[in-house]
C-alpha cells in the first residue's frame, strides 16, 4: 500500500512541522518553498498546501491524487477554479488570517488621509513647516463597509472605538455585530451617498468584477475617502483616477490595483489626494502561525475523520 502525501509548498517553522507529523504520522509530509523539494511529489499528493505557479501540470493531471487543497491566501480567483472544481477537490481557503493587519492598514489609510499624515511626511523631506489646512476627524462619521466578512467584521468593531455609524454591504444582506445598517450588493446606491468613508473589502468574482465605476463614485459624497484593499478589479481605475482628478470624492487609501505592480505612468502615484500600497496590507507576523494553527490542523482533523473539512470551504459557484 502507497504512503499517503502531503505537500506543503511554505517554509515552516520546526513546531510546526512537528505537529502536522504528529497528526499524520504515517504519511510523507513533504515542506518547503523551493519548487525542487516538491515537484517529484505533487503528483502523489493527497494534500498539497499552498498554490504555487506550476503545480497544476502534476497535482490536476489524470492519475494524480490530489483531493484537497488548502490554499495559502484569502483570495482564490487566481487558482484554475474550473480544473479543481472538475476534479472535484476541497478547496479551502486561507480568508480570516487578515482580519488583525489588514483592518489595521484601513485605519492607517484613513487616519493618514483624514489627518494628512502622508502630507506631513512629505513636508518632512523637505523640512517644510506648514499647516497643510488640516481639519478633519474621524470620530463620529459614517463607514460604508462594502464586503463584511471576517476583515469587514473586525473594521466594524475597530470603528465603534472612533463613534462611527457602521454601513454594512454583503450579498446575503444579513446583520453583523457592530454594523448599524446592512444593505444587500444591489443597494449600494443607497448605501454611497450615506458614507464619509467606504472601504471596499471584496473578493474578486463575476459579481463584484468593476463593481465600482464612474456611477458608483458619482454616488459618494465629494467629502469622501475610498478605501481599497480587496482587489484591484474590483474598481475601474480609470474612473476611479477621473473622480479624483475632478474632485468627485476626495482622496483615496490603495493597496491593491487591476495591474500589479501599478506602472509607472499610472497618475495615482503623484496625487496628493493618495495614499498608495503596494499590495501589502494583509502582511504580518503572525501570518504562518494562524494558517497553521487556526485553519490548517483543525482542517486536517476533520479530514482524517472522514469528513470535508469545513474552516473557509470555498463555493465553487460563489467564487470565495
Amino acid at each position: 500500500m502507497s504512503i499517503r502525501k502531503i505537500v506543503i509548498t511554505q517554509n515552516l517553522k520546526p513546531e510546526h512541522i512537528a505537529q502536522i507529523k504528529h497528526i499524520v504520522p504515517e504519511w510523507d509530509v513533504i515542506v518547503g518553498k523551493e519548487p525542487a523539494l516538491w515537484k517529484e511529489h505533487a503528483k502523489d499528493a493527497e494534500i498539497i498546501v499552498g498554490w504555487k505557479g506550476g503545480l497544476a501540470d502534476y497535482c490536476l493531471e489524470e492519475g494524480s491524487s490530489l483531493k484537497w487543497l488548502q490554499t495559502w491566501s484569502a483570495g482564490v480567483d487566481s487558482l484554475p477554479l474550473e480544473r479543481l472544481q472538475t476534479k472535484n477537490t476541497i478547496l479551502t481557503s486561507a480568508n480570516g488570517v487578515h482580519a488583525y493587519p489588514i483592518s489595521e492598514t484601513i485605519f492607517a489609510l484613513m487616519l493618514g488621509l483624514t489627518r494628512k499624515i502622508h502630507t506631513y511626511v512629505k513636508n518632512q523631506q523637505t523640512k517644510t513647516w506648514n499647516h497643510s489646512s488640516i481639519k478633519l476627524e474621524i470620530h463620529e462619521k459614517t463607514i460604508g463597509i462594502i464586503g463584511v466578512g471576517e476583515i469587514g467584521k473586525e473594521t466594524a468593531k475597530i470603528a465603534k472605538a472612533f463613534g462611527m455609524t457602521v454601513l454594512g454591504a454583503r450579498h446575503s444582506g444579513k446583520p453583523a455585530d457592530f454594523v448599524d445598517e446592512m444593505y444587500t450588493s444591489d443597494q449600494l446606491d443607497q448605501l454611497l451617498p450615506k458614507c464619509d468613508y467606504v472601504v471596499a473589502t471584496l473578493p474578486l468574482t463575476s459579481e463584484t468584477h468593476y463593481l465600482f465605476g464612474e456611477k458608483q463614485f458619482n454616488q459618494m459624497k465629494s467629502s469622501a475617502f475610498f478605501i481599497n484593499i480587496g482587489r484591484g478589479e474590483v474598481v475601474v481605475e480609470k474612473d476611479l483616477v477621473q473622480a479624483l482628478q475632478e474632485g468627485i470624492i476626495a482622496g483615496a487609501g490603495l493597496d491593491v490595483f487591476e495591474t500589479e505592480p501599478l506602472m509607472q505612468e499610472s497618475p495615482l502615484w503623484e496625487m496628493d489626494n493618495v495614499i498608495i500600497t503596494p499590495h501589502t496590507s494583509g502582511s504580518t507576523e503572525h501570518y504562518n502561525d494562524r494558517v497553521i494553527e487556526n485553519i490548517l490542523i483543525p482542517n486536517l482533523k476533520t479530514y482524517l475523520d472522514g469528513k470535508i473539512p469545513n474552516i473557509n470551504l470555498v463555493n465553487y459557484d460563489k467564487g470565495y
